[in-house]
């Protein structure tokens, strides 16, 4: 269960994440210092809140637990790809199946309509049971399109304890946020300053 985070206590989005959606999906959990964490996909409202809030389904879509339950899983099944590719370790196959499957899972052709006043007309379909099948065929892509893209070879998890997220590495930057990289600078420096003396 997810503990209510205050505002300022939500990091920003991770470098890369305005480029691949993926990588905001995978870092919609969030491990926080003191214990906390942080589920934007842990009720039905907030999941329908997080694939409003990037373009994924309307305000009124009505995701259900059911819906909100697959996204989580898929969640963890790209977030077991990217640990293989950072970590440099083979594809689970479970996983690599699972974003094949929400690849497929949803139409992608226009079918043919036809209007009794205007004549024929194609259009994706895309009535309210078919939104979830869609957001998730898009992050699916997008984790595809991330992991076999020249960004994949910057793909990194964030270097700073308890943080669990992902990030497209700049530089030697190896955390997601400003706090992160303070945080894990002061635990250096604490380290060294209580590391026993060589006599």
């Amino acid at each position: 269960m997810s503990e209510a985070p205050a505002v300022e206590s939500v990091p920003p989005p991770a470098p890369g994440a305005e480029d691949h959606l993926a990588l905001d999906f995978v870092n919609s959990a969030i491990a926080l210092p003191g214990g906390h964490f942080i589920d934007f996909l842990d009720t039905p409202e907030s999941a329908n809140r997080w694939l409003t809030e990037h373009g994924l389904a309307p305000a009124d879509a009505g995701v259900r637990e059911r819906c909100a339950a697959q996204l989580r899983t898929l969640r963890e099944h790209i977030r077991a790809l990217f640990a293989a590719r950072v970590g440099g370790l083979p594809a689970p196959p479970v996983a690599l199946s699972a974003v094949n499957d929400a690849l497929s899972g949803a139409p992608t052709a226009a079918l043919l309509y036809w209007d009794e006043l205007t004549g024929p007309y194609r259009a994706a379909p895309c009535p309210t049971d078919e939104i979830l099948a869609r957001a998730l065929a898009t992050l699916a892509a997008d984790t595809a399109d991330l992991l076999t893209s020249p960004d994949a070879d910057r793909l990194t998890s964030c270097g700073s304890t308890p943080c669990s997220r992902y990030l497209l590495r700049h530089g030697r930057r190896h955390w997601c946020s400003t706090r992160c990289g303070d945080r894990a600078r002061a635990a250096r420096a604490y380290a060294r300053r209580t590391r026993p003396k060589a006599d």
